[in-house]
This record gives structure tokens, C-alpha cells and sequence, in this order.
């Protein structure tokens, strides 16, 4: 244990040792000037602070101090009431500082108690209770800025997270402040009792056990305890002013007295207004004038100097013109370096899809792109970068374009009066609307107007609201592009999350036998043909066991969806019906398995033009013949071949689904329905 720790805990014991054992005089004494110290550096603490946050331990703290002051009272009462002293300092502010007289004395003690507890104590005690209540109503709010600059793209993941934080330390800390407040009051309430106690049965014990007449022991106890309440009314008003200090005060670039220099001057010829009424003061008042003109000539002059210095500051920037114009040219948001940036995502829209996005118009947008977020990372296990969201003049009214690192990738129309319907295969002519296709699937649709809407639902036609629309496309257009949003760092912070729970399995894999980018590959490979890779433990066992044999990425990415079997399964595969499949006959495999090039920068197809346009045409006909309602079309083929098979179809059948046998969990119920074959 450090030795600041061991010093906390020590205090701790030592105010557990006052309330139960006597303590000599000399020792309280030490003890009061420790208080009395402790009490003045948490004020100028509270004073130099910029922001409440940067003193969090402050309510704890509070509560120690307390502690502490409240153990002193314990012990300095019992040695005034057994031994009729209480150390040197108690006498000194007994004697010395009230100047030995028990009137004055006691009246100071009580002005330091009206101060404390009804002026600094109450006041501080309401801006706490405010400051929580506001605090904690203002979260949500601030909460959905958050969201919305990080969808925006005005701030970064580990900016929000930040300022996620630091809400959530506010709302605690004005918490806690709210019921520390609470013993600064109850202190103040156990100094006037601990004074009263003193004095009455001080006099009692002076002149019952001690034997003295009532006038000597009321001026020998009345002293100490005046001196005893003050001595520790000095500390306790320090740290009272101290909270109320930390609970006004606002987040700031400057400390308390740069504020206050900064801001109370801010005006240097109010200085001149000043110093002209005190000067009026003395010359039409009886006040000397020997004591206004000296303050009026300060403040004057504090005025001339203060201008002078405002001119100096507002003059400076001119000086150097040449040298804050390159800097301003390069911190300019226009500045050429920050044209170059790509946005991995950016979403644009016409002006009439504003309310789309526009909160106070209503718009969901923002918190829909934040929900499509998190699904994808649930269902791909891919962090989406934040998606920029602006108006584009150069589109149409109603558009709207998805683009992905500066390309467009999807473009569609929206009718924000209007609503989707989609036929459920029997159209209805009593259905009216503007045809359209439903941007997402490509399915023929219906704009309708919201008097038909129920009419459509009850003819079981989909309809479905443009905000649902929209993010409906987002989230499949994400979907299918979110191998080319995976990158290298991308990939990194993947992995180096994957680390924080598996160190051991990626020290295996990386960066030896494969590095980062050969990582991302197989990653990408992977997202490319919709597997999710969210099991990354399992993804990387797989590459910890073949990695050292190979490092072709297409023959690891084999690998690891054959040890990803049972997700693949469950992807496909309707609980309580057969897998419905194509497969490919020996005739083609042979074909393709021959046409295979073996180079030393790997394996690629080589098959004739005339055969690939035949196996292609051949899987066409299949996929008709064989149209699959409930489920999505699948190309079974042997484990050799598959990625072969991928590479020759993925342009004329990109969202074809081609799976190896290997690939599906031997329990599964597969059902031929086709097989593609070539003469």
C-alpha cells in the first residue's frame, strides 16, 4: 500500500481515536492547526479549479473534513470540561484574538455562525439541490446531442464516449454535493450545541467540583469555549465557502481569480465612472477627502492602465498579420489538406427530405442510423462508421443517395406524404398510387396516399412509412458494402479489443503468422458473402491452427467457414424444413477443378469463356426453374470447389448463396431440387 493510501487511512483512525481516547493538549493543539491548514488549501483548491470534475472527491472529502472538525470538538470539550484547558491555540484565540473579553468573544463566535450557517451554508446547500435536479433532467438532452454530432460526424467514437462520461460524473458528483451539503449544515448546528454544552456545564463543574465562584468560572470557561467555537468556526466557514464555491461554479478556461480579473474588468471605463462617484463622495459628503481621493485616483488609474492594455491586445494581431494569416489559412476549414478526407459514409437528400432528419420537424433519422448501427454490429460484428448526414441542393426534391468512400452505391426516391405499399403477388385495381420499386429489394410498389392505407393493410398489401423505407435501404445497402468498410484500422481495433479478452490467441496470430492486412482480408472475404464475424475468438483459433501451414487468404477464409459451420447452418436453414438446394453435378465440378491455376501468389480460375457462360447460363436456369418463396436460393457444391464456384458467379449472381458441404452441420435435412449440369 502507497503511502498517501496509508495516510488517508490513518486520519480515518485517528478521528475514531479523538471521539473515544483523551488527547494531551499539545497534541490538540497540532490537530487544530492541521484543520485549520487543511481547511485553507481545499479553499484555494476550489479556487484554482476550471471545472467542478477536476475536484470529483470533493463530497467525500467534505465528509472526512467533517469528521474530523466534529472528533476535534469531542476531544478539545473533553479536556475543557476535565482539565480546564485545551492546548495553546484554543487559549490564544481565547485570550488574544477576542482580546480576552467574553461579550466580544462570544459576539464574534455568533456573527461567524450567522455567516456560516444562514448566509454560506443555506445558500450552498439550494445551489446543490438545484444544480443536481438540473443536472439529472438535462441528461437525456444531452445525451441525443451526443448522438447526434456523432452521426453527424462532427465527433468521433472516442469523443462520445468521453463526453458520455463526463455527463454521467456530473450527475453523479452533483449527486453526491446535494447530500454533502447536507453535514456542512448539520456542522454548523453541532457548533452552537458543543458551545452552549461548554459553557453551562463548564461554569457547573467550576464551581460545583473545582470549587471556584461563579464570576471566575464563568470568565475561565466562557474564554475557552469562545476560543475553542472560533477556532473551529475559522475552518469550518473556510470549507462551507468552499463548497459553495465548487457548486457555482461553471466550466471555464481560466481559474477563479483569472475569472474574476478577467470578467469584473472587462470594462475599463466603468473604472472611470467609479472613481469619478467615490471623488463626488468626498467632495459633497463630510467623508475626508483624504481617504476618497487616494481610492479614486487608484481606481483611475487602474482604468487607464486596463484601456491601454485592451488597445495593445486589439493592436497586436496587425503586427504580425503575415504569420496569423498562414495559420489561419492552415486551420481554415477550407484549407486544401481537409478536402482530401473521404467519408467512409455519407448520406445525402433534397431539400423536401429535410423533415427526414430535422428533429424539431419530427425526423427519426439520426436515432434510426444509430439503431442500424448497433444492429449491424450485433448481426455482422462490425463497428459502421458514423454516417454523415447533410442536404444536397444538386438532387432532386424527393432524393436521396447513399455513398460509401465518395462513390454512390444506392440512390431512391421518397414521398414523405405518402406511404409504401407492397403487393402481397395478387394486385388489386382498387389500390391507387404512383408505381414505384421498393428501393431495398428491388420489389414493385405503391405509393399511397394515407386515405388508402388501411384499405391496403386489410388487402394484406405491406405498407410500410418513408422514414422505415429509408433506413430499411441504409441498412441493406450497409449490409451488402460492409466488406469494403472494413479496413486495416478497422481491423485493428478489432483485434485489439479482441486482446483485452484473449491476449494469448492473438499474440498467436498476429503479427506472426499473418499480419493485419492478411487478417483483413480474410475478415473482408467473409463480410463479403454475409458471415457475420462477430465470433472472432473462433475465427482466430481457426487461423491459429492453419495460419502455420498456409497463408493464402482464400484457403484460410475455407478454413474458417468450415469451423464457423454451425452459424452458417442456422443462417439458412428454416427450423422444420428441409434445406432446399441446387447443386452442381460431377461433370461440372471436374470442370471447374480443372481449370484451376496454381501460381506462387496463389490459386485462381482459368476456365474457357464458352464453359463459364454455359455453367452460368446452366445455374440461371436452375434458379428459375426452382423459384424458393420461403427461402433464400442455395448453390451446394464439395468443399474444393467452392471458392472457385464463388469467384466464377459473383458477378451475375452477387447475393447467390454458395455453400460446401462441409459448411453444413450433419444433423441437417438438405433436399435436392435441381442440379446444374453442361453438355
Amino acid at each position: 500500500m502507497q503511502a498517501k493510501d496509508l495516510s488517508v487511512l490513518l486520519m480515518v483512525v485517528l478521528i475514531v481515536a479523538m471521539l473515544i481516547i483523551p488527547l494531551p493538549s499539545w497534541l490538540l493543539s497540532v490537530l487544530i492547526m492541521i484543520n485549520i491548514s487543511l481547511a485553507l488549501l481545499v479553499l484555494l483548491t476550489s479556487m484554482n479549479m476550471k471545472e467542478p470534475l477536476q475536484f470529483s472527491i470533493f463530497p467525500s472529502l467534505l465528509l472526512l473534513l467533517t469528521l474530523f472538525r466534529l472528533g476535534l470538538n469531542v476531544s478539545t470539550t473533553r479536556s475543557i470540561l476535565s482539565k480546564g484547558e485545551a492546548g495553546g491555540v484554543v487559549e490564544t484565540f481565547g485570550t488574544f484574538v477576542v482580546g480576552g473579553n467574553v461579550v466580544v468573544g462570544f459576539v464574534v463566535f455568533l456573527i461567524l455562525i450567522i455567516i456560516q450557517f444562514v448566509v454560506i451554508t443555506k445558500g450552498a446547500e439550494r445551489v446543490s439541490e438545484v444544480a443536481a435536479r438540473f443536472t439529472l433532467d438535462a441528461m437525456p438532452g444531452k445525451q441525443m446531442s451526443i448522438d447526434a454530432d456523432l452521426n453527424a460526424g462532427m465527433i468521433s467514437e472516442q469523443e462520445a464516449r468521453q463526453r458520455r462520461e463526463k455527463i454521467a460524473r456530473e450527475a453523479d458528483f452533483y449527486g453526491a454535493m446535494d447530500g454533502a451539503s447536507k453535514f456542512v449544515k448539520g456542522d454548523a448546528i453541532a457548533g452552537m450545541v458543543i458551545v452552549v454544552i461548554n459553557m453551562l456545564f463548564g461554569m457547573v463543574i467550576g464551581v460545583v467540583q473545582q470549587g471556584l465562584d461563579i464570576s471566575e468560572a464563568a470568565q475561565r470557561y466562557t474564554l475557552l469555549t469562545v476560543g475553542d467555537g472560533i477556532v473551529s468556526q475559522i475552518p469550518a466557514l473556510l470549507i462551507s465557502t468552499a463548497t459553495g464555491i465548487v457548486v457555482t461554479r461553471a466550466a471555464s478556461d481560466s481559474n477563479l481569480g483569472g475569472d474574476i480579473m478577467k470578467q469584473l474588468f472587462a470594462f475599463p471605463k466603468m473604472l472611470y465612472v467609479t472613481a469619478g462617484t467615490i471623488f463626488l463622495l468626498g467632495l459633497f459628503t463630510p467623508i475626508n477627502d483624504v481617504l476618497t481621493i487616494p481610492i479614486a485616483g487608484l481606481l483611475a488609474l487602474g482604468g487607464y492602465r486596463f484601456t491601454a492594455e485592451a488597445a495593445r491586445q486589439e493592436a497586436a494581431p496587425s503586427q504580425e498579420e503575415t504569420e496569423e494569416a498562414e495559420m489561419d489559412e492552415l486551420k481554415s476549414p477550407e484549407s486544401v489538406i481537409q478536402l482530401l478526407n473521404v467519408d467512409p459514409i455519407e448520406f445525402e437528400f433534397g431539400y423536401a427530405l429535410i423533415p427526414l432528419a430535422d428533429a424539431n420537424q419530427g425526423g427519426d433519422l439520426l436515432d434510426r442510423i444509430v439503431m442500424i448501427r448497433r444492429q449491424l454490429a450485433l448481426e455482422l460484428g462490425l463497428v459502421i462508421p458514423v454516417v454523415r448526414i447533410r442536404d444536397n441542393i444538386q438532387l432532386q426534391p424527393n432524393e436521396y443517395r447513399l455513398k460509401i468512400k465518395g462513390n454512390e452505391v444506392a440512390r431512391g426516391e421518397l414521398l414523405l406524404d405518402h406511404y409504401l405499399a407492397m403487393s402481397p403477388g395478387i394486385e388489386d385495381d382498387s389500390i391507387e398510387g404512383i408505381d414505384t420499386v421498393e428501393p431495398a429489394f428491388g420489389l414493385p410498389a405503391k405509393w399511397i396516399s394515407e386515405d388508402m392505407k388501411d384499405r391496403a393493410e386489410m388487402l394484406g398489401y405491406t405498407v410500410v412509412d418513408p422514414p422505415s423505407v429509408v433506413s430499411t435501404h441504409i441498412t441493406e445497402v450497409l449490409k451488402a458494402h460492409a466488406h469494403e468498410l472494413l479496413g486495416r484500422q478497422e481491423t485493428k481495433q478489432l483485434v485489439d479489443h479482441l486482446k483485452e479478452s484473449y491476449p494469448v490467441l492473438v499474440e498467436e496470430v498476429t503479427p506472426n503468422p499473418l499480419s493485419i492486412g492478411e487478417i483483413q482480408k480474410v475478415l473482408a472475404k467473409l463480410l463479403k458473402e454475409k458471415v457475420s464475424i462477430r465470433n472472432l475468438p473462433l475465427i482466430f483459433e481457426t487461423l491459429a491452427d492453419f495460419a502455420r501451414m498456409t497463408t493464402d487468404t482464400d484457403i484460410l477464409t475455407e478454413y474458417v467457414r468450415q469451423a464457423l459451420a454451425r452459424q452458417i447452418t442456422n443462417q439458412y436453414v428454416i427450423p422444420g424444413e428441409p434445406l432446399k438446394v441446387v447443386t452442381l453435378s460431377g461433370k461440372v465440378e471436374k470442370t471447374i477443378a480443372d481449370a484451376v491455376q496454381q501460381t506462387e501468389h496463389g490459386n485462381y480460375l482459368s476456365l474457357d469463356p464458352a464453359l463459364s457462360q454455359s455453367i452460368i447460363e446452366a445455374i440461371a436456369a436452375q434458379l428459375e426453374q426452382h423459384p424458393f418463396a420461403s427461402q433464400t436460393p442455395i448453390l451446394l457444391c464439395s468443399p474444393a470447389v467452392r471458392m472457385y464456384v464463388r469467384q466464377l458467379t459473383e458477378r451475375h449472381f452477387p447475393n447467390l448463396p454458395i455453400l460446401s458441404y462441409n459448411e453444413l452441420e450433419a444433423n441437417v435435412e438438405v433436399q435436392s431440387v435441381g442440379m446444374v449440369d453442361i453438355e
